[in-house]
């Protein structure tokens, strides 16, 4: 929608994302990423963590049950969309408003892992809008990461573990700060699917014919 804010996070995944279906029967997954700034101090020539950022993040539809069977507790991801602002009451009665993010793309980030990308079918070969296409498994395993890939956090904050990589790894992700109670929000609601492309990309097969070199006229030289 234009006018919304569009920005990219890069973070951990503070637990499993929760997968629900609305009575519309579209589904969602709901989760939490946390992303810790990492700036150089050229006074002590070192990097030093800033405050953790806890955002709330929604997908929706067929990535919200892709993001489900991929993503786990811990995982780095990169995710892009929108931040929308909600509004609810406290038990207490005192109206709030939190920021959320609608993804729109999200993915394992692979700056410390590896990850094999496999396409989901459908019927129809539709690829477009806000359905992208293939969880990202090691062999198809839950989770999607391959095994004995190293989940190295450069000392970010879910960096508990023995884990290859760079000061931590990704397995042990503390939870986030607890917070008072507080009502839930008020339902989502789905947002408007996006058109589809006019053609899949992945509907094209290895060596198909795509008319280059096929005509009558030759290019001269």
């Amino acid at each position: 929608m234009a006018g919304d804010t569009v920005i990219t996070v890069i973070g951990n995944l503070t637990g499993d994302p929760e997968l629900r279906f609305t009575p519309n029967g579209a589904a969602v997954a709901n989760f939490t990423i946390a992303s810790t700034p990492r700036n150089f101090d050229r006074a002590s020539g070192e990097w030093k963590e800033g405050e953790t950022l806890f955002l709330r993040a929604s997908v929706w539809r067929e990535a919200a049950e892709n993001v489900a069977e991929t993503l786990k507790k811990g995982m780095r991801v990169i995710a892009q969309g929108r931040l929308k602002s909600r509004s609810y009451e406290t038990k207490e009665g005192e109206r709030r408003t939190s920021m959320e993010l609608e993804i729109e793309e999200i993915g394992p980030s692979l700056r410390f892992a590896s990850a094999n990308v496999s396409r989901n079918q459908r019927s129809g070969g539709n690829f477009g809008g806000d359905q992208f296409g293939g969880g990202y498994g090691g062999q198809q395993q839950p989770g999607g990461y391959n095994a004995g890939a190293g989940y190295g956090n450069q000392g970010g904050g879910y960096s508990g573990g023995n884990t290859g990589g760079q000061q931590g790894g990704y397995n042990a992700a503390p939870a986030a700060p607890a917070q008072a109670p507080q009502a839930a929000p008020a339902p989502q609601a789905a947002p408007t699917p996006q058109a589809a492309p006019a053609a899949d990309p992945w509907s094209q097969q290895s060596g198909g014919n795509y008319n280059w070199g096929s005509g009558d006229d030759e290019p001269p030289f």
